[in-house]
């Protein structure tokens, strides 16, 4: 078991200074039955698997597209269902519901309402990375900001906002996908590897990080005060020098 080192949070400087981490693994694009099959019957011999899923990013506010694709990773290769062209077949739906495979998640509530949207299933031995992490100290939920903490990499978010509904994906689209439930289920492993904090150590650092935040935002409720202030005193100040004077 290794010594947990993790540092509880990381900031946005920090990671674009750490060096690029993507996956390099055979990636499967999956769009037909013959596929489907070759891919599920895989799947279901493995332990554990990464998952996530992509949307195409809608820009109107209250709108929202279906799940496009469905990623689904071993450490050596990555399957992409394109749900837009596969639909949610059984095999799939069936797959997710097979308790022998641990499937690996971060955000593992906001997938499934999508999911459930195309068709209702019932998933059984799902990981949310997010309900775990603290065990280990860590206070990020992310996935750039976790992978960063547990591996001193970043893994990268530029191609989050394209149409993820495409027929073929980009080779970059596809290796992003296959980079983020990589990144899950690595996390993951690396996790179960390492020891936990004791339980009384993962409350403290918690309550303090929670007065530690509310302190910041505290202060940068007063800057920004300060700041309105600073301005309607400006403003008031020009608009006593614009009057006229009296003659």
């Amino acid at each position: 078991m290794k010594e947990n080192t993790f540092r509880h949070r990381i900031d946005k400087e920090t990671i674009n200074r750490l060096p690029v981490a993507a996956f390099d693994g055979e990636v499967v694009v999956v769009r037909t039955e013959q596929a489907l099959a070759a891919a599920i019957d895989y799947l279901n011999r493995q332990k554990y698997v990464g998952v996530d899923t992509e949307t195409r990013p809608s820009f109107v506010h209250g709108f929202y597209y279906p799940t496009s694709l469905i990623q689904i990773a071993t450490e050596q290769r990555c399957y992409l269902f394109q749900i837009k062209h596969l639909g949610f077949p059984k095999p799939l739906r069936d797959f997710f519901g097979n308790p022998a495979v641990a499937k690996i998640w971060l955000a593992f509530n906001d997938d499934l309402v999508g999911l459930r949207r195309l068709h209702y299933f019932e998933p059984r031995n799902c990981i949310d990375i997010q309900k775990i992490v603290n065990r280990w100290g860590i206070l990020d939920m992310g996935l750039q900001k976790v992978f960063a903490i547990v591996f001193g990499q970043k893994i990268t978010k530029n191609q989050q906002l394209t149409n993820w509904e495409n027929p073929v994906l980009t080779d970059e689209q596809a290796r992003y996908a296959s980079t983020d439930a990589w990144a899950t289920l690595r996390i993951y492993l690396e996790l179960i590897n390492t020891e936990q904090l004791p339980e009384k150590q993962c409350k403290k650092i918690i309550e303090e990080d929670h007065i530690l935040q509310v302190k910041r935002q505290q202060e940068q409720q007063a800057l920004a005060l300060q700041k309105r202030a600073e301005e309607a005193k400006k403003a008031e100040e020009a608009k006593n020098n614009n009057k006229p004077e009296k003659a």
